[in-house]
């Protein structure tokens, strides 16, 4: 949405005409800055000499400063100076009639952004003003950029901290547990609390695993070698892999297939894709349920859907499900070991191919997670051509 700005705009010259002037010239201009959604007008203070200047920035600062070169007193290249000790961060355009390039050359290296010569007309005058505005306005934009980037790092490390302090802690009672040999000198009887200690402390691998994948994503630094996939595979393997898990929560486990189930993507990252959806399929569960993986695809589109029997999520939680470190707390997830990654590294992996991700869940019913990836114009053609590696 767009918005309105003022950047405050002060005037120093000795010729109250040429102070008016700059004045009724930039008071009802406006600055559109399409790139940052925004159109910016001027709130103006006018100062007759140097000392004047001098006393109004002792009290105030401004974002640009229109200032006069030659002035009686203090001249302007000695308040340039004073602003560059005091208000390092404003914009400053020299104003002279001599315009000479030495004048120039002095105003540029003592940090003046730019230099208008006398006499100006009112083009001019905007022209200069607005380059000055845009070079205001992306510094801004710089160092709200900056400002962001470090508010997410900080949220970032403080919610990894959090994710990593519980189980870092239960491992260490349980250690502390056996090494003052609560329980006897029985090791049978620590079988528990190794037992829990091997649990917390795959759920921190499988963090650092996850991070590492979500870093590379992000950074691009993840190697893309695309080629054709077969997807049905890729789900085959997945379900063998994460079938010792749902036997231990008596879950069933199958996999539906009709079309050719090929795209043109990296194979690594579909099967990303895949564990995670399976995984959490298993893991939020009942006991007894099951885990229903159908692919669909033709010569442009393929589908993919996990659907389970578990205990499924409000309209509000599953709007939230694709964010970092975003677990679902409950009562009936208290228990669930996770990083609370996993779906965001799948949303910029179906982001890579092109896709879209949806969720449909009920509480106490089920979830069903949906991928639908459409296969680029070479794959499209190659999947209807008889010879091509579709149909190899």
């Amino acid at each position: 949405m767009k918005t309105d700005q003022a950047l405050r705009l002060l005037v120093v010259d000795d010729e109250e005409g040429m102070r008016l002037g700059i004045e009724r010239g930039l008071k009802s201009y406006l600055f559109d800055l399409p790139e940052y959604e925004t159109t910016v007008n001027y709130e103006i203070t006018l100062a007759a000499d140097g000392e004047t200047a001098v006393e109004i920035l002792k009290q105030d600062s401004f974002d640009l400063i229109l200032l006069d070169y030659m002035l009686p007193g203090i001249n302007g290249l000695d308040v340039l100076l004073f602003i560059q000790q005091e208000h390092p961060e404003t914009t400053v355009i020299m104003v002279t009639a001599f315009a000479s390039l030495e004048v120039a050359v002095s105003a540029t290296k003592h940090g003046a952004y730019d230099f208008l010569a006398k006499p100006f007309s009112p083009t001019e005058l905007r022209n200069v003003v607005s380059k000055a505005t845009k070079h205001i306005m992306t510094l801004r934009e710089a160092r709200r950029l900056a400002d962001e980037k470090r508010h997410i790092r900080f949220e970032f490390l403080s919610v990894l901290a959090h994710e990593l302090k519980s189980p870092l802690a239960a491992v260490e009672n349980y250690l502390q547990l056996m090494d003052q040999r609560i329980s006897g000198n029985d090791l049978e009887t620590y079988d528990h609390s190794i037992k829990r200690s091997l649990i917390r402390l795959g759920g921190m691998r499988k963090m650092i695993l996850d991070l590492l994948d979500l870093t590379r994503l992000e950074s691009g630094q993840f190697e893309r070698h695309p080629e054709w996939v077969d997807v049905k595979q890729v789900v085959e393997t997945s379900l063998e892999t994460l079938s010792t898990l749902a036997e231990d929560l008596n879950i069933r486990l199958s996999g539906d297939y009709n079309g050719p189930c090929k795209l043109f993507g990296v194979s690594a990252e579909i099967e990303i894709l895949l564990n995670n959806f399976i995984s959490n399929a298993i893991k939020y569960n009942r006991e007894n349920g099951s885990v229903d993986v159908k692919v669909v695809s033709d010569s442009e589109n393929i589908r993919i859907e996990v659907a389970d029997t578990g205990i499924g999520m409000t309209e509000e939680e599953a709007s939230r499900l694709f964010g970092e470190f975003v677990r679902i707390h409950n009562e009936k997830t208290r228990n669930i070991q996770g990083s609370g990654l996993g779906l965001s590294i799948v949303n910029k992996i179906v982001r890579n191919l092109d896709g879209s991700i949806k969720v449909t869940s009920t509480p106490d019913v089920g979830s069903t997670f949906t991928v639908d990836i459409p296969v680029n114009k070479v794959a499209a053609q190659m999947l209807t051509t008889e010879t091509g590696p579709a149909n190899a």
